[in-house]
């Protein structure tokens, strides 16, 4: 066995899964769908509190769930349909920002920050350009060709 077989070892199914798991998450705004998911599970997870508490708080619980609701919602979306990416992100920045006004100072502020940071990085991420295919052939040099006038007709 001095000269082997030439082939290469097949990657195991670990390192395989991986490789995937990482272009998928480079393939879209994850950290920023991720910041948005976390916010808004944040804001949603206060206002359901035991019932007693819950009770208290009244009809004011209802729309902190609805807007950590649609964070959650807009995380997911820049994850799955990165083409949204914009309505996903300034949307997220808008209802974090409503948040600290009607939900409780925007989950302590918490969810209202990450919510902030988190639809700017999905506002602000671009895709990857397809990079170029080079040709195995150097390109032809062009001819040279004295420059001359164009021709006047009458």
């Amino acid at each position: 066995m001095a000269g082997g077989t030439g082939t290469a070892p097949t990657p195991s199914p670990r390192r395989s899964w991986w490789a995937a798991w990482r272009r998928w998450r480079k393939g879209r705004p994850f950290w920023g769908g991720l910041a948005a998911v976390v916010a808004g599970a944040e804001i949603c997870a206060l206002p359901l509190a035991p019932l007693k508490i819950m009770l208290e708080q009244g009809i004011a619980g209802i729309p902190s769930v609805l807007m950590g609701l649609v964070m959650i919602v807009m995380g997911l979306s820049a994850w799955f349909a990165p083409q949204y990416r914009a309505l996903a992100g300034v949307l997220t920045v808008v209802v974090a920002t409503a948040a600290l006004v009607m939900s409780n100072l925007g989950g302590f502020l918490f969810g209202t920050v990450v919510g902030v940071v988190g639809g700017g990085l999905v506002f602000a991420w671009q895709p990857l350009a397809p990079e170029p295919e080079h040709s195995p052939e150097p390109e032809a040099e062009p001819e040279h060709r004295p420059h001359l006038p164009p021709k006047e007709t009458s």
